[in-house]
C-alpha cells in the first residue's frame, strides 16, 4: 500500500543524503495519491522542492518516472509472480537502484551512468569516447557513412 507519509520521508532522507539543500530542486513524480497528498505537498514546500507532476489522468503523465518504472519492470530479474516478502522486495529494489545508477547507460545522458554524471565524470568519459570514435574512423573510414554519434 502506498502512503504519503512514507513517500515524504523518503524524499526528505534523499535530500539530506545528497546534501543538495542549497541547490534548486525538482521532484519528477507521477500523479499518484502519495505524491499529491497534503503530507507530501507540505514536505516539498518546506524543503523548497518543486513537484513536476504534469498531465493528470494520463498514463504517461511524467516521462522521467515512467521511464524508470518501465526499466524496472522489464529487467530480466523482475519477479513476475510478485515478491515473497517485504525484505525480498527491499533487497530487489536496492539491487535494481545500484544497477540503474552505477551500471545502466542512459540514452538521455548520452550513454553514461547517473553516478558518472552526478560525480562530474561524464565530460572525461565523453571526450575519451569521441577520441576513440575519431581513431576508429581514421583507421577504417569506409565503415563510417556520416558523423559519429554524439
Amino acid at each position: 500500500m502506498e502512503r504519503a507519509g512514507l513517500a515524504a520521508g523518503v524524499v526528505q532522507r534523499g535530500l539530506w543524503a545528497e546534501a543538495c539543500i542549497a541547490r534548486p530542486k525538482v521532484l519528477h513524480a507521477d500523479n499518484g495519491a502519495p505524491m499529491k497528498g497534503a503530507t507530501m505537498k507540505t514536505t516539498l514546500e518546506r524543503l523548497g522542492i518543486i513537484a513536476s507532476c504534469s498531465r493528470p489522468r494520463v498514463s504517461n503523465d511524467n516521462p522521467f518516472s515512467e521511464a524508470l518504472f518501465r526499466t524496472c519492470k522489464y529487467r530480466p530479474a523482475w519477479p513476475r509472480k510478485g515478491f515473497a516478502s517485504k525484505t525480498g522486495a527491499q533487497d530487489w529494489v536496492k539491487d535494481f537502484v545500484t544497477w540503474y545508477n552505477a551500471e545502466h547507460l542512459h540514452s538521455a545522458l548520452r550513454f553514461v551512468t547517473p553516478n558518472s554524471r552526478h560525480a562530474g565524470e561524464e565530460h572525461r568519459m565523453l571526450a575519451k569516447r569521441a577520441d576513440l570514435y575519431a581513431k576508429a574512423r581514421a583507421a577504417n573510414p569506409q565503415r563510417w557513412t556520416g558523423k559519429a554519434r554524439n
